[in-house]
């Protein structure tokens, strides 16, 4: 997949239908196990809670698809929460809302009604944001020229990921496939001088 929808940030909501709390969260995942540890990681801290129902979708070699009811009757959890992420076209994504059971049964109805809106608040506050197959590349600037880099980067798309502060500024930057090549074989009419390059790793990136 070339390109692709993913949230902007984590975000949570809640709501409250008859009793019982709902608490969404929306998380950016790349891989099947960071989104496991991440399911793994709220059931820890929500121990107290009676269901942990969640959906993901994960782009690696195919599209991941998974889903929990967590306990809730089937079809009322998982399902309707993966649904809304599949009709808004986002992936790498996880969203896991936990129910603190108020004592008063919903319905099946009501399950669904109430899981969809949990996630689809959170979601809408995490907000959306494209992405791109791009790489990462390991820079070596002096520090005059570190405003230069921020500049260039901002008008193809690119970021700062990481910034070390030593004789030279050491950074490591993000940039998509669509500049990579021009940007590499082009340092030297680049409005910055690269000290040392190193092409790192393939990966999606913010366009």
């Amino acid at each position: 997949m070339k390109e692709f929808l993913a949230i902007k940030q984590e975000a949570k909501a809640e709501i409250i239908e008859k009793r019982s709390k709902f608490i969404a969260e929306v998380f950016y995942v790349e891989s099947i196990k960071e989104a496991e540890d991440l399911i793994a990681k709220v059931k820890k801290r929500e121990h107290n809670a009676k269901h942990h129902c969640y959906a993901y979708r994960v782009i690696g070699e195919t599209i991941v698809e998974r889903m929990s009811d967590d306990g809730e009757p089937s079809g009322t959890a998982g399902a309707p929460i993966l649904s809304m992420l599949q009709s808004k076209k986002l992936y790498n994504v996880l969203v896991i809302v936990t129910r603190h059971f108020g004592g008063i049964l919903l319905g099946t109805g009501g399950l669904v009604r109430a899981y969809t809106e949990a996630a689809t608040n959170a979601i809408e506050k995490s907000g959306t944001k494209k992405m791109q197959k791009g790489v990462e590349i390991e820079l070596e600037i002096n520090y005059q020229d570190y405003e230069n880099l921020k500049y260039y980067l901002n008008k193809i798309n690119g970021k700062i990921i990481l910034s070390e502060y030593k004789n030279n500024i050491k950074i490591i930057i993000q940039i998509p496939n669509f500049y990579i090549d021009n940007f590499i074989l082009n340092y030297q009419n680049l409005p910055f001088k690269i000290e040392k390059s190193k092409k790192g790793k393939e990966k999606y990136v913010d366009i």
